[in-house]
């Protein structure tokens, strides 16, 4: 290689690094700031690209960041296999998600809008590609069949922000669940039939290969599968190469069955999945984070990318009166047509008019339009061919459309159309309560009179009769287990507290629920009695936040409450201040403040009250004829105090 040759050698795999730097860089801060401003995070990684990409070309003449160029130039053909594979563990992880007992109690609706719902809005989706965007008939069965994806992973935010529960709730999650594979499916089973007609092959024939060809790729799936679940159930792996495994494990799969037929192994991968998902292996829940952690990172490379490489004239294409036609036929006509006729009888009217309306489509929607629209592209392009797919070009921009106005409209809408249509939750999110026993029903009673919905869960049915009687939410089972994912409303509790006597198990809970909450909402009582750290107890990293103070335990607690210590609610004012409270109960313990917003924080080590006027304490103190005020109060203890 000679000096000229290596400097561009240099350049080129310096833009390579610097691509690959940009587009992390672009698609976690999309993430992280999607996090702080509480907005769809598939916008804001949508408006990275589009900045980075088309927008950039505009204003400087050159895109910052040329997808295109950096990984198909030089003779490269990179970009297609990236995409492919990012889609391959995007649709495995739907698949992990996806288990059959979970369909069989989301109800009727859920599986008539799957089986039924769904072939009907490929159909009516077909029809309005064709004659509102255009597109020829097949680049539109096609991007119909992935149009019937409504991801989970847009559809959860919404749900957590409209506070949307009960059965409409239920029904948005399991149809995103069941519907990202599902759409997939139908693409590449509508591909590979125009691709048989392309072609001019025997239909009949090829048609018996082409499913011949699915069933060899779903069978290899369901091998991948259960090949896993006999390896780590012998213990033929150790538990840190597991996760590492299952990743190799997806891309093998996905190889052999594209060596099988083209585009089966997307078919493969989600049986792979799915079989994992309905397998009960014991330790699923660490291997399926690590999948959701590869996913999120693929989904907002992946999303970055496809922006980027998107043109200035293909979007000019794109803005036309057909693209606004087509948005508004499957907004106002194709999704309300599909859920009125496949759930007819199983939803109440409310129910049926907020779920024909809510329908975001998320990054797979995305991720496998672009992807098929190359393949016919090519397709169309071969010299056997004997169709020319114009619509091919159309898909990734009308792809892009749909997402931006379904994740715009949908996110800003779901929330007033709940309430309005009474099905949104009035009463700010609650509290979960893991672990039933004297203290915490009577704590569970003062959050309820202070507005605070509590929600007891316990194991033990016995244990849960005293707060049934006191008329208090309850939930009965193991909230570690998958069954609580389904029955389980966590829209109806944004913050976690683990009450048990058992401190390995509040532990366990705290770092269930610390990955969906966040690690600053799941609380637990002390290891110990005493405030000096204790070298014997969990560390930091594997346990919730202690909760009132270091050394206040579940065993000093329940000692305390049956010496005849309660709960108190002492609202704030601009004359009975916290120094005031400090002074009139000096032994209280202080649990929790509400603050005038209606945010409710508990205190702890490094969480000190803050106070202020019109804050309200939550307190834990011997009665007040046990304790002598250090000074006298501004205001009577009995106009600012009232016992839970």
């Amino acid at each position: 290689m000679n000096g000229i040759d290596f400097a561009l050698a240099s350049v080129g795999s310096s833009e390579l690094i610097f691509a690959c730097a940009l587009i992390g860089a672009l698609g976690i801060g999309a993430q992280w700031l999607a996090w702080r401003l509480q907005a769809p995070a598939i916008v804001l990684m949508a408006l990275a690209g589009l900045a980075v990409g088309p927008l950039w070309a505009v204003l400087f003449g050159e895109a910052l960041l040329d997808p295109q160029r950096v990984f198909n130039g030089g003779g490269k053909e990179l970009l297609r296999p990236i995409v492919s594979l990012a889609v391959a563990v995007i649709l495995f992880e739907g698949g992990l998600v996806l288990k059959f007992e979970s369909l069989r109690e989301a109800g009727a609706a859920v599986r008539r809008m799957v089986f039924l719902g769904g072939p009907l809005a490929w159909f009516l989706g077909t029809l309005a590609a064709r004659y509102t965007a255009g597109l020829d008939w097949g680049s539109a069965v096609v991007f119909a069949g992935v149009l019937v994806v409504t991801g989970p992973t847009v559809i959860m935010p919404l749900l957590r922000q409209s506070k949307l529960g009960g059965r409409a709730g239920a029904f948005l999650k399991w149809e995103g669940i069941v519907n990202d594979p599902v759409g997939a499916l139908f693409a590449v089973a509508a591909f590979e039939i125009i691709r048989v007609a392309a072609t001019g092959e025997s239909i009949l024939g090829k048609g018996a290969m082409i499913v011949f060809a699915v069933a060899l790729g779903v069978g290899l799936g369901i091998a991948f599968g259960l090949g896993m679940v006999r390896a780590f159930r012998q213990g033929w792996t150790p538990e840190y190469l597991k996760a590492p495994i299952i990743f190799a494990s997806i891309i093998l799969c996905y190889a052999m069955a594209e060596m099988i037929e083209k585009e089966i192994g997307l078919v493969a991968v989600t049986a792979f999945g799915m079989t994992l998902a309905n397998s009960r292996l014991a330790g699923l829940n660490e291997l399926r984070k690590f999948k959701e952690d590869i996913a999120v990172l693929l989904v907002s490379g992946v999303f970055v990318i496809l922006t980027a490489n998107l043109t200035p004239d293909v979007i000019r294409r794109a803005l036309t009166w057909n693209t606004l036609a087509f948005l508004i036929v499957m907004l106002f006509v194709v999704r309300p047509l599909s859920v009125w006729i496949a759930t007819f009888g199983t939803l109440k009217r409310n129910e049926a008019l907020l779920l024909g309306w809510i329908a975001p489509r998320g990054v797979v929607a995305v991720a496998v339009s672009s992807l098929f629209a190359t393949l016919l592209y090519d397709l169309g392009r071969q010299g056997d061919s004997k169709f020319y797919f114009s619509g091919a070009e159309q898909i990734t921009p009308l792809a892009f459309a749909m997402v931006f106005a379904t994740v715009v409209l949908h996110g800003f809408t779901i929330g007033p159309l709940a309430r309005r249509l009474g099905l949104a939750r009035k009463e700010r999110p609650g509290v979960l309560l893991v672990g039933v026993n004297p203290w915490s029903i009577d704590f569970a009673r003062t959050l309820k009179d202070i507005g605070i919905e509590p929600i007891l869960a316990d194991n033990t049915w016995r244990r849960l009769r005293p707060a049934r009687e006191a008329g208090l939410s309850t939930f009965f089972g193991e909230v570690l287990s998958e069954d609580a994912e389904v029955r389980l409303d966590h829209s109806a509790f944004d913050q976690v507290l683990g009450l048990s006597a058992n401190e390995p198990y509040n532990a366990l809970v705290s770092s269930h629920f610390a990955p969906e909450l966040g690690r600053h909402k799941v609380f637990q009582l002390s290891a110990q009695e005493t405030e000096e750290d204790d070298h014997r107890t969990l560390g930091l990293s594997t346990r919730g936040r202690t909760l009132i103070r270091r050394g206040r335990s579940y065993d000093s607690l329940i000692r305390d409450h049956y010496r005849g210590w309660e709960f108190s609610k002492t609202r704030l004012t601009d004359t009975y201040d916290i120094e005031h409270f400090k002074r009139d109960r000096p032994k209280a313990d202080i649990v929790a403040e509400l603050r005038p917003d209606g945010a409710l924080n508990f205190l702890g080590p490094h969480r000190e009250v803050k106070g202020g006027e019109g804050v309200t304490l939550i307190s834990f103190g011997p009665p007040r004829e046990a304790e002598t005020p250090a000074v006298e109060a501004a205001e009577t203890p009995d106009e600012t105090t009232e016992k839970a």
